[in-house]
């Protein structure tokens, strides 16, 4: 099925609802005037949409376009999963920002997330033998262990 990727034009809060929603990422659209603001104030925002115009993927992060780029989030409506739409988002994002010296993305522990940034060429800080390296995180929203 056919989607077109771009940047500079920002999903509307029904659209992102939904999107958030597809796939159950439920602490964002508890709360949908954050979830607007998080978004509108994103150092970057690509979107894919499928023929239609529908909202179908979103990658979203922060940047100084010079020594940092995080991506906060990278979703894909369930239906659409498996079928280029992830990729051709990051691909975008690694493309506009491959001069960015660190990159830097969190996500869950299942293996197909796992592979999924491994074939973008991340690495787990897990692996990392020959130039140690240490990711930390501080939330207010989720108890850690």
């Amino acid at each position: 099925m056919p989607f077109t990727v771009a940047s500079g034009s920002l999903p509307s809060l029904p659209e992102l609802l939904s999107l958030y929603g597809s796939v159950g990422w439920t602490s964002y659209t508890r709360d949908p005037q954050a979830l607007a603001r998080a978004v509108g104030q994103s150092g970057f925002v690509w979107t894919a949409r499928d023929e239609a115009g529908a909202l179908i993927g979103l990658a979203r992060g922060v940047t100084d376009d010079v020594s940092l780029l995080y991506v906060q989030d990278l979703l894909v409506r369930p239906e659409w999963r498996r079928q280029g739409v992830g990729r051709a988002l990051m691909g975008a994002v690694l493309e506009r920002y491959a001069h960015v010296m660190q990159m830097v993305l969190l996500t869950d522990d299942r293996p197909e997330q796992l592979a999924f940034n491994r074939s973008l060429g991340f690495h787990n800080t897990r692996d990392l033998v020959n130039t140690p390296t240490n990711a930390f995180y501080r939330t207010t929203h989720a108890k850690l262990s």
